[in-house]
């Protein structure tokens, strides 16, 4: 069955940010990921992952000034150096929690922008060999516009060609089914032709982003296709809960370990 990872920037809010890895642990889950992890100590974090047994599935490398509205900067020109920076920072935290997938944003930038797509290149190709030193995947993600707009990976096709036309062993799609659904649908059949190059997983409903029960796509369909085709990977539970996040939980009993 899918190995689910909570996502603790979004779930477990009724916590501090530390007590959400013991709330997902009781929860029943047996790995989790989060937007950043840079408020909080490295070593705080593996304590806490340590504690409750959890794998760390997923993190954002640096993305800029979040709070002034910056979504990455990967390829945004003139940042490089702050982009290197943060992939030393990130490595920090990877090493603490033995995280072996990151994911680095790109930013808002125009996709038709050469500019942008040169940096964004230059910026993919240094993170990967950088992480692949210490064993880690690099991971890319195409978001919609609908959710951030002016995000300047916005396609599921450009991504899939940059991961084929730069050939990095370790460079990985971030496949997130909400994502998908809003950018392009056919869910199932990208899943199917997508997998060798899919690092990662994400899930919620369509079009609300809250818990995956219902709405526009059959989850209960989809994590048996993700069994069948024989992803080993972790997916993310990337939704915003309805309410108190114990009582959205519903779906998950047949997949917790408690």
């Amino acid at each position: 069955m899918p190995a689910f990872a909570a996502n603790l920037t979004l779930m477990f809010n009724e916590w501090s940010f530390l007590d959400r890895f013991d709330a997902a642990a009781d929860a029943g889950f047996t790995a989790v990921e989060y937007l950043f992890p840079y408020e909080a100590a490295p070593d705080a974090i593996a304590e806490r992952l340590a504690r409750n047994g959890l794998q760390q599935a997923l993190f954002n490398l640096p993305p800029g000034n979040w709070a002034a509205g910056e979504r990455g900067i990967a390829a945004l020109p003139g940042r490089f150096d702050e982009l290197t920076s943060g992939v030393e920072r990130a490595l920090d935290y990877a090493a603490a929690t033995s995280a072996k997938r990151l994911h680095l944003m790109a930013g808002l930038a125009d996709s038709e922008d050469e500019k942008a797509a040169s940096c964004y290149r230059r910026s993919i190709v240094y993170t990967a060999e950088r992480l692949a030193e210490s064993g880690i995947d690099l991971l890319i993600e195409p978001i919609n516009g609908r959710n951030m707009p002016g995000y300047f990976l916005n396609d599921f096709g450009t991504a899939e060609r940059l991961i084929a036309e730069l050939d990095l062993p370790n460079l990985k799609l971030q496949f997130d089914i909400y994502h998908r659904q809003v950018l392009h649908g056919d869910v199932t059949m990208a899943l199917r032709r997508l997998l060798p190059m899919i690092g990662h997983i994400q899930v919620a409903s369509i079009p609300s982003r809250h818990e995956p029960d219902g709405e526009e796509l059959n989850y209960a369909y989809l994590f048996e296709e993700i069994d069948r085709l024989g992803y080993d990977g972790f997916v993310g539970c990337e939704y915003v809960p309805r309410g108190r996040t114990l009582d959205g939980l519903d779906w998950f009993k047949p997949f917790s370990r408690s």
